[in-house]
């Protein structure tokens, strides 16, 4: 028998009861959303740079661990790749981070500056329109989709006041902007010419370059092309790594999902906030059981068995789910939109990530109530008669 009429009559009788489960409901959801959405964040933030980066293969030191703990290796390997047929150029990249001061209350801040041959570009020209400002001596663009801390940046440029200011002690100008955007690892990215790199950081040498970027030629077949550069760079010289562009991408999720406890102590939170949820919906559900305990036994006096209680206690502990989901993702849109304006940081609602919490609110409720249910099977007609 469909039994959701009485499910939901039964548990809009107690209208504050149902206020306060769905409120309980709700918030277990939102941690759950908060979590979930900063983990993603943290991994699309991190790779960002890495989908934007135009190349095929990419040589990296073996002591390197991620993109903010890069070591240097020596860019004759790089150059080495050029007698392999399929290669059509390659980019050495330097990445490094100096201390940037705000130009308007001088105060100084940790800022990634990328630097790179402007003549062999490493993004595309949607990223970044116009090397030509870089070119100068001295002169950078800056990520205006860095946080504010950096200064107002890029409103000081596009009102077309100059933008001067330093970085590890050297004055650079603010030659133009593009859109990258900050990670759990940077606050900020300036990108800049190889030569005004090795300006900024002086003690660094012009032949120790950080990731070597590989272009192959069209139809070039990069799984053969990976195997000879392993076999004659990775394994024999070991002093290079040598990976695809997926592999990279992977290289750099991999690091923040393992080696760092912040995955951990996102997929931690959502767990807590299932078991909160568990618990506030038990809660409920127990006491609604109890308090109706007369009337479950009344109905087994008429000839209902016990599987159609329990399907009625898990009927409610479905809506109970539904109706706590739909507050709980409002105010998560609403609480990434305000993240979002304050970290910078890429968080954002998807539909995986909506159909995710809602089955996890889903399966949070049905435990409750599979939980809760042994007190409908201990409901006597003789208790009552």
């Amino acid at each position: 028998m469909f039994a959701i009429p009485l499910a939901w009559l039964q548990l809009k009788r107690e209208k504050m009861r149902l206020l306060i489960a769905l409120a309980g409901i709700g918030f277990a959801v939102i941690l759950m959303f908060i979590q979930l959405g900063f983990q993603d964040a943290l991994f699309d933030s991190s790779i960002g740079m890495h989908k934007e980066l135009q190349g095929d293969v990419f040589l990296i030191s073996p002591q390197s661990t991620a993109m903010i703990a890069m070591k240097s290796f020596s860019q004759r390997r790089l150059y080495q790749t050029l007698g392999y047929d399929g290669v059509e150029s390659i980019s050495p990249i330097y990445l490094d981070f100096a201390l940037w001061k705000n130009p308007e209350n001088r105060r100084t801040r940790g800022i990634l500056v990328i630097g790179f041959d402007p003549s062999r570009p490493i993004f595309s020209r949607e990223l970044v329109s116009d090397l030509t400002p870089i070119r100068l001596a001295d002169v950078v663009l800056f990520d205006e989709k860095s946080r504010e801390e950096f200064g107002p940046i890029a409103k000081l440029f596009a009102e077309g006041k100059p933008v001067v200011t330093e970085a590890a002690g050297r004055r650079l100008t603010v030659g133009g902007l593009f859109s990258l955007g900050a990670s759990f690892g940077a606050d900020g990215n300036i990108i800049t010419s190889d030569t005004n790199f090795l300006r900024i950081f002086s003690r660094r040498t012009s032949g120790m370059i950080d990731v070597g970027m590989v272009t192959l030629k069209p139809g070039a077949d990069l799984n053969s092309l990976l195997k000879l550069m392993r076999q004659d760079l990775q394994d024999s010289l070991q002093d290079v790594k040598v990976l695809s562009k997926a592999e990279f991408i992977e290289f750099e999720r991999n690091y923040w999902k393992t080696s760092t406890a912040i995955g951990f102590i996102f997929t931690l939170g959502t767990a807590i906030g299932f078991l909160v949820g568990t618990v506030i919906v038990y809660q409920i559900l127990y006491t609604d059981i109890t308090d109706h305990l007369a009337e479950y036994a009344t109905l087994k006096a008429m000839g209902y068995r016990n599987s159609y209680l329990l399907t009625l206690v898990f009927q409610e502990a479905v809506i109970l789910s539904i109706l706590g989901f739909i507050p709980g993702l409002l105010l998560s849109l609403g609480l990434y939109n305000l993240t979002r304006n304050a970290t910078a940081l890429p968080i954002a609602m998807t539909t995986d990530r909506a159909f995710l919490v809602l089955c996890l609110a889903m399966i949070m409720c049905t435990i409750s109530g599979a939980i809760a249910v042994r007190k409908v099977q201990d409901a006597d007609p003789a208790d009552i008669f």
